[in-house]
Parts: structure tokens; sequence; C-alpha cells
């Protein structure tokens, strides 16, 4: 009997060393290796307060201040917390309805008790000046410091962007966000948000359990210090987007203009446009949707979004082809009756070789220059010949990206031979099927931003680099993108010189001129008119110009939509842009005078 009680005692004993050992290696299991517990335990005591960075300032390319920041602070509220005795004094002193007061803090009770969350964002600086003297009066409450975007003056808002409040896609794709962050949307904002953010810091307090800060933990031993954001210098003359905007005023179309050695875009307008200190702060959501209901669109960037037809503004790149394909040579005559079959023409001297073609924008040169590259007898069929000649258009930046540093960069459109299959039928469509696209209309569509760097390419006799807003971030100029690349086109340099004559002699010519009006005394402006046809309504006034002749400075596209002709509204518009730009001043008062009273 006593060595059963014996056993039993024994095997009880037995069972309580294992349990009191199992319990001894789940604690240090608990305790030491698995720290997720530890993690748990110390985010009730806790409380992980984010440092917001400065964002980088945003500069011209001669060092003016175009964007910095400006103090303001996001009023948080624990709600376990808060006692008002005063709720009437409280809403005054933020500017708020009771009803607004109401509604938060139901929206922060529903969100924790315990935790804090936004009770009342972007308070500006003067705002939380006053308020700040009356904070110990309203327990449960604090102030998050952040910043604003401030604007030195209201112009540029397509190229700079904005910056607006994360959404839950932003957050489940790039987890640096978190709810409450900000981010750059459009222009330079989103283009270089990863250099403009810096990055954020944390404070780390200790709380009791009704959220009230202790102090600091550790005494600061793991606070981590924000970064600030790297200051960008962007290519743009705030100057002279400013002068462009001016002459833009009332009219809808795009002005880009690039310096051709670099590809530094200087003038990028979208018109209309919107200031954007209206997408700032508290009052950006309601301002943002009034722009959007704007019938006339100030949100959408022309510039680079935008797919018009080229006009008379192609005729010198079909021109370069047919040289290039030697299917025509500098010296080679057409007539015009005027006009070419069922193309019109206006009236003009006659017969003329390619440069004087180009002064007087001669369609029948262009549909008999055209036919001759798609009729070639080199290549076996009409389509082969159409491919070589897209091939020749896509160097130039045609159909597709330009590979620049600008958001939402649309391609345009350059049909494929296989556009026409469908259309027409494989084998049924010849070069008058398509002897629109000799003078940039029928189915080609191009940006401005496309229209400009292919005048910054000829400018250039045959080459450009891609077309960039940003030169520098921080100290470093800004050759990581690959914006430094000269893109070369298969076009002999000599072949340029006709086009580049044509054009100069297209304003500078005398009679028969047709872009007389961009004439600039002492400098030599190279420059061709447009017309495009619009189904929508009046014709699309076109002008694309370079000067001067020889070691270019600058080249142009102006669009305005509805105006006509390319010399009444584009050219003057494009001219005093170059003059403004070369000589910082302009003389011809009388052409500024001509475009301000240009209504449409």
């Amino acid at each position: 009997m006593k060595d059963r009680f014996l056993n039993r005692r024994l095997i009880i004993g037995a069972i309580v060393v294992l349990a009191a050992l199992f319990l001894l290696i789940r604690l240090f299991s608990i305790q030491v290796v698995d720290t997720s517990y530890r993690v748990s335990a110390d985010n009730n005591v806790l409380r992980y307060v984010t440092q917001y960075p400065a964002r980088g300032l945003i500069y011209d390319r001669n060092g003016k201040l175009m964007v910095y920041n400006q103090a303001a602070y996001d009023l948080m509220v624990i709600p376990v917390q808060v006692s008002l005795k005063d709720t009437a004094g409280f809403c005054q002193s933020l500017g708020i309805t009771r009803s607004y007061f109401l509604e938060r803090m139901k929206a922060a009770i529903s969100y924790s008790r315990r935790a804090p969350s936004v009770f009342l964002k972007q308070i500006s600086a003067e705002t939380y000046a006053a308020f700040q003297e009356k904070m110990f009066m309203y327990p449960g409450f604090y102030v998050q410091p952040r910043t604003l975007r401030k604007y030195s003056k209201p112009v540029a808002s397509h190229a700079l962007g904005y910056v607006s409040e994360v959404d839950e896609n932003i957050i489940r794709k790039k987890p640096y966000y978190k709810s409450g962050d900000y981010i750059g949307t459009t222009g330079i904002e989103e283009a270089y948000e990863e250099e403009l953010r810096g990055r954020k810091g944390v404070r780390i307090f200790l709380v009791d359990v009704y959220g009230r800060v202790k102090g600091s933990y550790e005494e600061g031993k793991f606070d981590t210090t924000a970064v600030q954001g790297k200051d960008i210098i962007s290519t743009l003359d705030l100057d002279l987007q400013e002068y462009a905007e001016t002459l833009m005023k009332g009219k809808s179309g795009s002005v880009v203009a690039i310096q051709p050695s670099t590809g530094e875009i200087l003038t990028l307008v979208s018109s209309p446009w919107y200031d954007p200190g209206l997408l700032v702060g508290r009052i950006r959501s309601e301002n943002f949707a009034k722009l959007q209901a704007d019938t006339a669109k100030p949100i959408f960037n022309r510039a680079t979004m935008a797919s018009y037809p080229p006009g008379s503004t192609f005729k010198p790149v079909n021109g370069l082809i047919a040289l290039q394909e030697k299917v025509i040579t500098p010296s080679t005559m057409f007539g015009c009756d005027p006009g070419y079959l069922f193309v019109g023409c206006h009236v003009h001297e006659t017969p003329l070789d390619l440069a004087g073609a180009v002064k007087n924008s001669c369609n029948s040169y262009f549909c008999q220059a055209f036919r001759r590259i798609m009729e070639n007898p080199s290549y076996k069929s009409v389509t082969e010949a159409y491919n070589k000649w897209r091939e020749y258009l896509d160097q130039f930046g045609f159909g597709r990206p330009l590979g620049s540093d600008l958001v939402n960069e649309r391609p345009g459109f350059l049909p494929a031979a296989s556009f026409y299959d469908n259309r027409y039928g494989q084998g049924r469509w010849k070069a008058l099927t398509i002897i629109s696209m000799a003078i940039g209309q029928g189915e080609v569509g191009a940006s401005p931003l496309q229209m400009a760097n292919m005048t910054a390419a000829i400018a250039n006799r045959g080459y450009y680099y891609s077309p960039h807003i940003v030169r520098a971030i921080g100290d470093s100029l800004n050759k990581t993108r690959g914006l430094s690349v000269r893109h070369e086109i298969k076009i002999d340099p000599e072949n340029f010189e006709s086009i580049i004559k044509g054009m100069d002699a297209a304003v500078n010519g005398g009679a028969g001129a047709t872009a007389s009006i961009a004439a600039i005394d002492s400098i030599t402006v190279c420059g061709k008119t447009g017309t495009a046809q619009n189904p929508h309504g009046k014709d699309h006034s076109i002008f694309i110009a370079f000067a001067p002749k020889e070691k270019p400075e600058i080249a142009i596209a102006v669009y305005i939509e509805n105006a006509g002709f390319g010399a009444t509204y584009a050219a003057p518009v494009a001219s005093l842009i170059i003059e403004k730009y070369l000589r910082g001043t302009i003389k011809r008062k009388y052409l500024e005078d001509y475009v301000f009273s240009l209504t449409l």
C-alpha cells in the first residue's frame, strides 16, 4: 500500500514539475524570444507621435523661389480626456460651428475613445497662435505641427502640381504613407515626391491608462529626427511663365517653350489655369470640386495631355522625310492651282521650291511630296513606305510619350498601318486615301509638348534632348533620369537647311510670308503657322518657332483653341514670349496691346 501511495506522489510531483517547467519555458518564450507580446504591451503605454519634415522648396531656373512652406497645425483629440466647460468659446476660437464640433467628436469616438485622432486639419498659424493661449482650458486636445505649401506667385499650377492627402489605395500600394499623410499630386510635386517629401521622424511618449502624456520614453533614446526634403531647381523661368500666362488670359490652349540645347522647359502653360493656392489647406476639397465641375477644364493639362491636329506646322517634318528619302530635292518645284486634287490652298506665287513652299505654306506642294513618299519605288508597297514614314515620325517623338519627367504625358496619336487596314481593308488604301496627313490633318494628333520638341529638333538640325522640367535636385545636377541623353534623328543635317530657310522666310521674307507678324527686329525668328481643322467648332490657331536662327536659345509651340488662323493669334503670342526671353523686356508694345485686345 505504501509503495502505491509513494508512486502516486511521485507521479503527481512529476506532473507539477513538468507543468512548472512548461510555464517557465512559455514565460521565457513570451518575454524573451517572442517580442510580439512585448510590443503589444508597449503600445498600451507608449504614444508614437510622427514628426513631419518640411517639404523641399521649389525654385525657378534663376534661383527665384516658387514654392515654399508655411506652418500649419492638426488639432488632435483623445475623447476620454475631453472635458469642455465652454464649448461655444472652443468653437469660436477655431471658427467652427457646434454641429461640426459634435460631428468631429462622434467620428473621434468611433475611431477610439483612448487613442488620438485628427479633430481639425490644417489650422493656420494665426488661428493656432490665438488658440494656443487657451489650450490649457481644453484637456484632451493637443496640436500636431504640419506644413502647407505656399506660392510666391499664382502661376504654373500645371507645372508645379499640388499636395493632397493620401487615400486607402495609395496607402495599400505605398507602405511609407499612413492615414493623414500628404503626397505630391501631378506636376513636379508628384514627379519628384520622394525627393521633396524628406523622411518622417517619430517621438515616443509614455502615457497612462487614460492616454495622458507622462513624459518622453527613455529620455528620447529611441526618437528619430525628421529629415527635410530636398530642394528642387526647376527649368522654368518664373518671369517668362507669368508673362506667358498673362498673354493667354481669356484664351483656351497651351504654350510650351524649350531650350533646344538642353531640353529644359522654359515655360509650360495650360489655359485656362488655376491659382495653385486654391488647392492648399482645408479649402482644397471644396475648391477642387469646383474646378472639376468647371466646363472650361482648368485642371486638365493641355500642354501634355491634349491631342491636337498639328495642321500646317507638320509640313516641315514631311518635307524633311521627303528629302531624306530622296523623292524630292531642295530645288524640286511643284505648282498650285490653288490646291491639289480635293485639297484646297490659298492664293500665292507658283510654282515653288521647298523653301518657298514652307514660306507660303503651300498645301499642294506637300501633298505632292507626301504622295511621292508613299509611292516611293524603293518600297514594295504603300504600307511598307508608310511604315518607313512612321519610323521617322517616331524619332521626332510623335505617337509616344517623350520620356520626360512630366507626369501624365500622353502619346498623341500616330496610326499604325493596321489602323487603315482595319478601316479600308488590307492593300486597299493608297497615298490619296491618307493625303490629309501631308498637311497635318486626318488622324494624326500631337500634344503641344510634342510640337515644341519637334521644333527644338529642327532648331538643332536633327537631334533633341528629352524635355524636362527639373534641372537640379538639392546640390546635384539632375542626371539621374536619363534626361541628358541626346536623341538622334536619322535625317542628314544638311536636309534641315532648306526647311529652316523656309521657316526664316515665313517670318522675315516679306511678300508671301505667312508669319510676318512674328518678326522681331535684330532677332532672326524661324517659324511656321498652322490652322488645324476642328470638327467641334472653329479652327485652332497654331504657331511653332525658334530663335535665333543660329545657335537657337528657345523653341516654342503655341496652340490657341477655336481662334482661326495661326498668324492671327498664336504667332504674336509666340513672338512676344521669344522677345521677352531673349531681351528680358518688350519693345513692341503695339503687338502686346493687340494680343491683349483679342477676344474669343
